[in-house]
């Protein structure tokens, strides 16, 4: 009994593990993290054998994964916001109403006369492949760096559908059972419906009363983001009672009205970044073990002809006719319906409730059923695989991408900051300069510098400025206090090490007062102050660009060019900014950016 609870506490932390790092190195070589995470779990799982998780969690295997997959669906439902649909929301209507019938009746239709399957099957695993779901979409638009539009019209599609997809499954599902008695009335169907709404209620009234409780501070800081996780856990439930497979949708439900209030309720806001983090870690696990709990014979079923020809027509056929006709007359233009109309990869929700159905009908003699949990795979797989590859050069090639390999934010409009900001456009980088007065703004606006006039830490910034270009950002204002809160602000965007504060002064910098950790943030070197360098630029300082031609340290090259040092270009076009703490390694091929007093 020891050994069975080791090696299953072993399986958990293993599957956890792998599912992280499968991310860390997805983002270390660039390729869409899905694939990794499904490549890794199959190693350990089908082709090696090396853990089945399906064994080693028993009966709490199934209600692991769709809590997992619920969590999931409540953080992407709540970073939804209403003013995201400016210039799209006809379009997003469509294609989650009209297209998403049309994809469920080309995809049955594929189901039923490509891959074989009897049309009451057909229409059940049709409905199910309707959904592209946030744990797929949203790690591709991370990488992808889509224009806002696009990537809207493809969040808010994964998000609304994917609770849809199981309902029309299920939906199906309930007419194939109601048909096949002797007799039957259409009014069998009302408990559907009224169930349906029901979790529909569940998931408004809990999201209203936690908006309530919120917006009353009933709740201590440290205790509501776990509170408000409970009650996603105790709203899922709630709606898996009422109906399986609709816990699903309350979760939803939930998130959107909670999403909704956050312009009441501004506190709401603050647990975003907690679920965001548990989200990323949930992806990861739900699919190593989905992945790792295959069998070979499911993975040998998938390389046959009907349910490659099967994919084949949902990837070329379905989804595109889905789109494109689902959008006549909407604001989309040409390029944006070609790129929506390819990307539709499956996930999650599809191999967990096909998994589900697939048993339901097998016991209710349809032998035929078995299949689906391979077709579902090739799906999945395939999508998953074509989608994330394909997506970054198909949008770069139809101009829906940044095609810069790096961008700046810098916060604040000085005598330095547009001198720096025009060198580094000069030099081909993508470079926005954020300021509340228009007057400093004036002066980045002669030299063709892109602005944005507005306060960057309000909530509206977030829908009023793309960030989808820039990497990093540079707070470099007059005011160390409301430097360190733009950091505090943009760390979870931008990351800790892509957010750079430049101090004030030398009595901010004293050497040994400066925490090591913090030394990673402030930019350039002691002594290149706000004061200071905004002094060299007013009396005649410029910066240049000094081609590095070996190998060889920054101090080397600081004391033949005699300048301050402030970033280098690497061959990749990637920028690297000179810290406190960061000297980094000038290469071949590298570009050195100094400020110094013309010669």
């Amino acid at each position: 009994m020891e050994i069975q609870q080791e090696l299953t506490l072993i399986s958990i932390v293993v599957v956890i593990a792998l599912g992280m790092f499968s991310q860390w190195l997805a983002w270390r070589i660039q390729w869409p993290s899905i694939v990794i995470m499904t490549i890794a779990g199959l190693l350990i799982g089908p082709i090696f054998g090396l853990i089945n998780p399906q064994e080693g969690l028993g009966e709490l295997y199934s209600p692991i994964i769709s809590l997992a997959v619920a969590l999931i669906l409540f953080e992407g439902s709540t970073s939804l916001d209403i003013r995201e649909l400016k210039g799209i929301s006809k379009s997003v209507f469509r294609i989650v109403t009209f297209g998403a019938l049309i994809a469920w009746i080309g995809g049955s239709l594929a189901a039923h006369f490509v891959a074989g399957l009897s049309l009451e099957i057909s229409f059940i695993i049709g409905g199910l492949f309707v959904v592209t779901g946030p744990t797929v979409i949203i790690p591709l638009l991370r990488q992808a760096k889509l224009t806002p539009r696009v990537a809207s019209v493809l969040k808010w599609e994964g998000i609304i559908v994917d609770p849809i997809g199981p309902l029309l499954a299920l939906f199906a599902y309930e007419i194939i059972k109601i048909t096949s008695e002797e007799s039957f009335l259409l009014s069998d169907f009302i408990p559907f419906f009224v169930e349906s709404i029901l979790a529909i209620l569940v998931g408004y009234a809990i999201g209203m009363l936690v908006s309530l409780l919120v917006s009353k501070g009933l709740f201590p800081e440290y205790l509501k983001s776990p509170i408000i996780f409970c009650f996603v856990l105790i709203c899922f439930a709630s709606g898996e009672v009422i109906m399986h497979e609709t816990g699903m949708l309350s979760v939803t439900v939930m998130g959107l009205t909670l999403a909704r209030s956050k312009k009441y309720v501004h506190s709401i806001g603050s647990i975003g970044h907690f679920m965001e983090n548990i989200s990323v870690m949930l992806t990861s696990t739900v699919f190593i073990l989905l992945t790792a709990s295959l069998t070979r014979d499911t993975i040998m079923d998938v390389f046959t002809w009907p349910i490659i020809l099967f994919v084949i027509i949902m990837l070329f056929l379905v989804r595109p006719l889905s789109i494109w006709i689902s959008t006549i007359g909407t604001e989309l233009t040409l390029q944006e319906k070609t790129l929506v109309g390819w990307i539709a990869p499956r996930g999650v929700v599809a191999l967990t409730v096909s998994g589900y159905f697939a048993g339901l009908l097998i016991e209710d003699g349809y032998p035929n059923a078995s299949i689906l949990t391979p077709l579902t795979l090739a799906l999945v797989f395939i999508t998953v695989c074509a989608h994330g590859f394909s997506i970054g050069p198909i949008a770069r090639k139809l101009g829906l991408a940044n095609t810069n390999s790096s961008g700046v934010v810098m916060v604040g409009a000085s005598s330095f900051s547009i001198a720096f900001a025009q060198h580094l456009k000069d030099m081909g980088a993508s470079v926005l300069i954020t300021d509340t007065s228009d007057d400093q703004l004036y002066r980045a606006r002669k030299f063709g510098i892109p602005t944005y006039h507005g306060e960057i830490l309000s909530e509206h910034s977030d829908f009023e400025v793309d960030m989808t270009p820039y990497d990093t950002i540079l707070a470099m204002k007059g005011d160390a206090a409301y430097n360190a809160l733009v950091c505090q602000t943009y760390i979870p965007e931008f990351g800790y090490h892509n957010t750079f504060s430049l101090p004030i002064g030398t009595s901010q910098v004293e050497h040994r007062e400066i925490p090591s950790a913090l030394k990673a943030n402030l930019l350039f070197e002691e002594g290149a102050t706000f004061t200071e360098l905004n002094k060299k630029v007013n009396i005649g300082y410029t910066f240049h660009t000094i081609e590095i031609n070996s190998k060889q340290t920054l101090l080397k090259e600081k004391r033949k060019s005699k300048g301050i040092p402030l970033c280098i270009k690497r061959k990749n076009g990637n920028l690297v900014f000179v810290t406190f703490k960061e000297k980094p390694l000038l290469d071949e091929g590298d570009q050195l950016v100094v400020l110094e007093l013309e010669k």
